[in-house]
């Protein structure tokens, strides 16, 4: 990282530096010209007003002063002044500096004591301007380079400073315990955070973890019992050859074979949700699912009915889930249910509810918030020998949580428990 930070700000530093020192140089000359010129203006006006009193100019280190006619001839008793042709003069009269080979003039016309006009000009040499201004630039170009050298140097020390921390943090992630936490920083700044949002990230998996390890054994345990029970079956008709016997162990082989391919459906359907895999969604009509639901319950289950329901309720689901959700929370109150199921389906404005009712023995407060959990159940007086694997509320959970619903249970009226499925309506169907 500090790698990827010192580069690109020594290059910006060294492209600043650079502009800067182009600009600098271009702009040498021009500024040094405009400072010689400001110095012969202050020694014109010196001369000018000598001139004006009827006095020679006085003499001044380093510049030429000269007294001439409008015309540029001069009047102070020297040789013609060389360089100034008719055109310079005509500038000069007109106060414009004039830039002559390596002389600098600028004039200045003053009115003299018999009241005749006279130009007053001052020059000064501008040799070496060029090759001051060159070597300037160069030494700029240096300077720039150094200074980019610099700017490496210091963001590479700075950088390295700021990430010592992570390399702690990091050295102290490498050598950390299972089960153990990083320690968080006092102070409130990004270290803190990023400890505290590893030590979520930590608890997060340690949670999976555990989850797996737990799915893992109770899956092994209820695939264990179908699998003992088919071999013990399969014993018993191998060493008894009586075809009555016989009969009757195929039917109770076929019995928990059937058990068995249930389960591990349920376990592959829990597989591919927790994978992420989501069937799109469509408008399903809960009041026909429903009613079709009730008609697929086996037979001999407790007497299984539709509350009247006027219309239609449409949810924004998918077939298979509704049919797995209405499947598995029918079987279950039918499990437990006394002598009567009744469904209900609700239609809001925004929401479309499917409840459950059954006059079983209800599930204890206690055990409500754990009953959709995963091969959890309930051992109390709901638990007849029902032969389930405790998997069906935990998928009808899975289901309706995927679609952004929600299931709860609680007390039904009827004395037992009842279960309540919440789905976001369908928009784009309208309940007749």
């Amino acid at each position: 990282m500090w790698l990827r930070i010192t580069v690109p700000a020594a290059v910006v530093t060294f492209a600043v530096l650079l502009g800067l020192a182009l600009f600098a140089g271009r702009g040498l000359g021009p500024l040094q010209v405009a400072s010689v010129d400001d110095e012969l203006g202050v020694a014109l006006g010196t001369a000018g007003a000598a001139v004006s009193a009827g006095h020679a100019p006085a003499p001044v280190d380093g510049v030429l002063l000269r007294v001439l006619d409008t015309a540029g001839a001069p009047l102070d008793g020297g040789g013609p002044v060389r360089g100034l042709g008719q055109g310079e003069v005509r500038a000069l009269n007109a106060g414009q500096s004039v830039h002559n080979g390596a002389m600098l003039w600028r004039g200045s016309v003053v009115p003299a004591p018999d009241g005749s006009l006279r130009l007053v000009v001052a020059g000064t040499g501008l040799v070496g301007l060029d090759s001051a201004a060159h070597k300037w630039s160069r030494w700029l170009l240096w300077v720039a380079l150094a200074g980019a050298v610099l700017a490496a140097v210091a963001t590479w020390f700075v950088v390295r400073m700021a990430l010592r921390p992570v390399a702690r943090m990091r050295r102290s992630v490498r050598a950390l315990p299972s089960g153990e936490r990083l320690p968080v920083p006092e102070a409130h700044d990004e270290l803190r955070a990023l400890a505290v949002e590893f030590n979520a990230l930590l608890a997060r998996q340690e949670e999976v973890s555990r989850r797996l390890r737990r799915f893992t054994g109770d899956a092994a345990h209820e695939l264990r019992s179908p699998v003992a029970s088919i071999r013990v079956q399969a014993e018993v008709a191998v060493a008894n050859p009586d075809p009555e016997l016989a009969q009757e162990t195929l039917a109770d082989v076929l019995a928990e074979a059937e058990r068995l391919s249930a389960l591990l459906d349920q376990l592959l359907a829990l597989a591919r949700s927790d994978a992420g895999e989501l069937p799109p969604a469509e408008p399903v009509e809960l009041v026909t699912e429903a009613r079709a639901a009730v008609k697929r319950l086996p037979p001999g289950s407790p007497t299984a009915r539709v509350n009247g329901v006027v219309g239609s309720a449409w949810a924004h689901a998918a077939h298979p889930e509704v049919e797995l959700v209405l499947n598995n929370l029918l079987r279950n109150a039918c499990r437990y249910a006394r002598s009567q199921v009744v469904v209900s389906v609700v239609p809001g404005h925004t929401s479309v509810r499917v409840v459950v009712d059954d006059d079983g023995p209800g599930v204890p407060p206690e055990h409500r918030d754990r009953v959709f959990d995963r091969f959890y159940r309930v051992a109390d007086d709901r638990s007849r020998t029902s032969g389930g694997s405790g998997l069906g509320l935990a998928m009808v959970a899975e289901a309706v949580r995927r679609r952004g619903g929600r299931v709860t249970v609680g007390e039904s009226p009827e004395g037992g428990a009842r279960f309540q499925v919440t789905w976001r309506r369908a928009g784009n169907v309208s309940a007749s």
